[in-house]
């Protein structure tokens, strides 16, 4: 499998993007994101590609949340 790179043009629009593939892996799997990673995170959960893809997209998820969280905490 080919990995693509996406470019955004905000930390916003790059949230919205992961949000998306975090709820379509919720969906299949039928377990939330924050579940999911501390199942991985203890070795719970198998080494399949979609579940390494999933623990990156959820921990992307979280650092851009944090990101954005910061940027609006410095503006307000």
């Amino acid at each position: 499998m080919r990995k693509q790179r996406i470019v955004y043009t905000s930390p916003l629009d790059a949230l919205v993007a992961i949000s998306k593939r975090l709820s379509l892996y919720e969906a299949q799997q039928h377990m939330d994101s924050e579940t999911f990673a501390d199942r991985y995170r203890k070795g719970n959960v198998s080494d399949d590609a979609v579940f390494v893809e999933w623990s990156n997209d959820y921990k992307h998820y979280l650092a851009l949340h944090q990101q954005l969280a910061g940027l609006l905490r410095a503006a307000a």
